[in-house]
Parts: C-alpha cells; sequence; structure tokens
C-alpha cells in the first residue's frame, strides 16, 4: 500500500447517479482535507456537476472522465446519466452499460496506481480489477449501517423462500432487533426468486463486500451502534462509519448560502413559526403517478399544515397541473403551501427553524439530512434500500411515522390514500407524539456533530483508515 512518507492516492469511482455522486463528491474532499490526492472517475456528462461542487475546495480534486458504452446496449449516445434512462427497460440497460466499464478502469488503475480504489457498490467488478494491481478496493453503498446488515442478512439466509404468500410476514434474521417485514416489501429481483441482471449485481455486489478491503458507511456510530457493531463482530466485514459526510464539509458550502437564501422557499419560511411547516420531498428518482399526487395534495390541503412541497414531474406547466391538483388548489393554499418543481435546497430547507416534520422517500441522503436537522419523518419508501431505512426510522431510532407503504417499486404506483398521508403528517407535526420525535431527533444531530469534530467517532475512523493505508 502507501509508505509513512508518502502522499497517499485515493481514486473514487460512483455510480453516474446524482444521490451517488453527491456523497461521493463529500468524500473525496474529506479526504483531500486530510492530506490525501483524491481523483473522481466519472462520465463526461457529471464532470461539470463535479467540478462545481469542488472548485472551491482548499486542495484540488481531481476528475478522471470515462465513457459510458451507451450506444453498445441500445441507450442513446447522451445518456450519461441514470436520470436520463427514464423508463426500466432504460435503466435495466444503462446498468449493463456501466458492468462494461471494466477495460477504462484497468486502464486508469494501471497508468496512475492510487494506493486505495473507493467504488461504487453498483460496481462490484471494480474489486477484482483492483486486485490485478494490489490495490485495496473499499466499497461505498452510501447508506445506513442498518441497511448494510439487513440486506447481508437477507442475502445469507434468506427468509423470504420460508413464506408462503407476499403478505406473510418475516423477521430479518440473525439481526439485533427484532424487525418484521413482508416479501412484498423487498426488492422484485429477490422477492420473485427470477435470476435477472439485478439479482446477479446485487449477489455479486454482497460477494464483493466480502473479498473487498472493507466498506465505507456514511453514518456515524452513535445513531447505530448495535449496527456497526454487528456488522463487523457478527457479519465480519470491516467497516469505518466517517460521515455524515455532507456536515464534514459544511465550511466549503458557505459559497453556496447565498444562493440558496435567494431561493424563494427560504424568504417564504422566514416569515413562518419555528416547527410550522412540513416539507415534501421524494428524491431525485421517485416518480408518482397524477392520481398519488392527487391523494398527496388532498393531504396537504385537510392536513392544515403549512407546507413545501417538491413535485418531481416530467411535464409541469399549467395546462398539465390540473390533472394532479385538486380544482382551485392553488387559490386555496395560497400563503399557507408552496410547489416548486424545479430544484430546491433541500438542506437549507431542512436546517431552516420553520420547518417541524419531513414527509420522505427514505432515501439515505435525505435520511440523514432530516437527521442532522433534528426533523422527524413520515415516511414514504419507495424502492432500492428505502423500505429498510423506514425501519431504522420509526422501529430503532423513533423519530418517524409511516404512511403506510406497502409494496416496493421500481415506479411509484402504489396508491396510499389521503387520509393516511394525512394522518402521518398530522402525526409528524402536532401533539406529544411529534414532540417526543422532534427531541429524540434534536438529540442525534447533536451527536452527528460531535462525531465529526476533532476527536469525534467519524473524525478518529477517518484518521485510523488513512493511517492503515500508508502501511
Amino acid at each position: 500500500m502507501g509508505t509513512k512518507n508518502h502522499q497517499l492516492h485515493i481514486a473514487l469511482f460512483p455510480f453516474m447517479a446524482q444521490g451517488h455522486i453527491i456523497p461521493f463528491i463529500d468524500m473525496a474532499k474529506l479526504f483531500v482535507s486530510r492530506g490525501v490526492e483524491a481523483t473522481i472517475i466519472t462520465a463526461p456528462l457529471d464532470a461539470p456537476f463535479i467540478h462545481k461542487k469542488i472548485e472551491n475546495s482548499t486542495s484540488p480534486v481531481h476528475i478522471f472522465t470515462i465513457d459510458l458504452p451507451t450506444l453498445e446496449v441500445g441507450l442513446p449516445e447522451n445518456c450519461q446519466s441514470l436520470h436520463l434512462a427514464t423508463s426500466p427497460e432504460m435503466q435495466r440497460k444503462f446498468f449493463k452499460a456501466a458492468g462494461l466499464l471494466e477495460p477504462q478502469l484497468e486502464q486508469f488503475l494501471q497508468q496512475n496506481r492510487p494506493n486505495c480504489l473507493v467504488a461504487d457498490m453498483f460496481f462490484p467488478w471494480a474489486t477484482d480489477v483492483a486486485s490485478k494491481f494490489g490495490i485495496p478496493t473499499l466499497i461505498f453503498h452510501g447508506t445506513s449501517g442498518f441497511s448494510l446488515c439487513a440486506t447481508l442478512c437477507m442475502f445469507l439466509y434468506k427468509p423470504h423462500l420460508q413464506v408462503s404468500s407476499d403478505s406473510e410476514t418475516l423477521f430479518i434474521p440473525n439481526f439485533p432487533d427484532e424487525i418484521e417485514l413482508t416479501r412484498k416489501k423487498l426488492p422484485d429481483f429477490i422477492r420473485d426468486g427470477v435470476e435477472n441482471d439485478f439479482s446477479r449485481l446485487y449477489d455479486e455486489g454482497k460477494k464483493a463486500e466480502q473479498r473487498s478491503y472493507g466498506v465505507l458507511v456514511n453514518s456515524f456510530y452513535e445513531l447505530e451502534p448495535a449496527y456497526a457493531d454487528h456488522y463487523t463482530n457478527v457479519l465480519g466485514i470491516k467497516a469505518w462509519h466517517i460521515g455524515p459526510l455532507w456536515i464534514c464539509n459544511e465550511g466549503a458550502k458557505e459559497d453556496k448560502v447565498s444562493i440558496d437564501e435567494q431561493h424563494e422557499c427560504i424568504k417564504w419560511l422566514d416569515s413562518k413559526k419555528p416547527n410550522s411547516v412540513v416539507y415534501v420531498c421524494f428524491g431525485s428518482l421517485s416518480n408518482f403517478v397524477d392520481a398519488q399526487l392527487l391523494e398527496i395534495a388532498k393531504a396537504l390541503e385537510s392536513s392544515g399544515q403549512q407546507f413545501i412541497w417538491v413535485v418531481k414531474k416530467q411535464n409541469n406547466d399549467q395546462e398539465n397541473q390540473q390533472d394532479w391538483l385538486p380544482e382551485g388548489f392553488e387559490k386555496r393554499i395560497e400563503g399557507k403551501g408552496l410547489i416548486i418543481t424545479g430544484w430546491a435546497p433541500q438542506v437549507k430547507i431542512l436546517s431552516h427553524e420553520a420547518v417541524g416534520g419531513f414527509v420522505t422517500h427514505c432515501g439515505w441522503n435525505s435520511t440523514l439530512e432530516a437527521v442532522c436537522a433534528g426533523v422527524p419523518m413520515a415516511t414514504w419508501p419507495v424502492f432500492a434500500e428505502q423500505f429498510y431505512n423506514e425501519k431504522l426510522i420509526t422501529q430503532v431510532l423513533r423519530i418517524g411515522v409511516g404512511v403506510g407503504a406497502k409494496e416496493w417499486s421500481r415506479v411509484a404506483v402504489e396508491s396510499v390514500k389521503s387520509d393516511a398521508i394525512e394522518k402521518a403528517v398530522t402525526r409528524t407535526m402536532v401533539g406529544e407524539e411529534a414532540e417526543e420525535m422532534r427531541n429524540r431527533a434534536r438529540g442525534y444531530a447533536e451527536m452527528a456533530r460531535r462525531a465529526v469534530e476533532v476527536g469525534g467517532s467519524s473524525h478518529s475512523n477517518l484518521n485510523a483508515l488513512i493511517e492503515e493505508l500508508r502501511f
């Protein structure tokens, strides 16, 4: 690996999707802040975004571009990001294209010989490519220690094969807490037991985890100590909790504050009382059909709560809004609700004292941002590992309540009715239960801040990892 006095060089290889790239950028900045050289390997389409995020870093982060072979798998040439793969079939092809990046990664590693490769979970083959050159690989999943334990236990013990129906209760085996699930809440490629590209990628990922040098976790020990310990001591995977990554780089984000403050929603929030606004956002990849958006609109109006609602739609013109908003909705909610159909400064919104609750898809980046802001959640998982994150939020940390989502789906077709959404929003915002959740959430927020400070658990874990890589 490295030598004691030699500057370490870490290569970082994120999957081509915003939710993956952002924590990798934060990780690169974090390594660089400790005197380590860092290079992010990415597609040309994402390079300007990454460059913009790192341009104010005190030390440079290098960018190395590789071309995603989209034409070879039948995708348009410019489809260089998962966000541009707008159907399940396009997404399947996108993952296939990502699997063809092996020769380009091999060439980079051969020419640059970094001391370590941090590879995205969606590149399980990267571990073997790096090992050809004696380079250790750290895998990054971008999720919680809880979810890492859950996915590995489900992979090893397969309890879903022991139940007779999709709705029958099952429990995660060999687990610190008694966590109840149904087969419906598992990814389709696991639930159906059919071998396909996704099931193979998942299986290869779990095996690569066990062959790798270890796993980096964007979380902090105090949030989930039982699971941090279980993952290493019981399941046998070496791991370093080094997050929350975005808090570590908060100082470097000061330049963005002035831009965020200009956003209409921040000025709007400034006029509201503390804990009086619920923030509703389902991340960059979740798409709801019009009928579901209509149920959300009804719930927000009947809850009586003030709200900011970020809506992701392919078409946001005035004419189309008639399909997914009740008649006269915008006039009735004037001053009380704000609908944003573009980008929203989520961290800034969640951190604002006026925000008292968050309706979320339980993506880990969003979950961690809410934890760090001390905001309780109404949980609405859709796909990926979000149903596991929901269990962590509602059952282990007890800082959220579920809206009642029952089925894992790549396209959000499930219809959660307005009364269930309204009930969850109200429980998150009003009354004794809401206050207790808010107090617990604030406690975790304080722990998160301490974890990244000098001497804190995440700060110390990163130092220990860097020292280990030096030898």
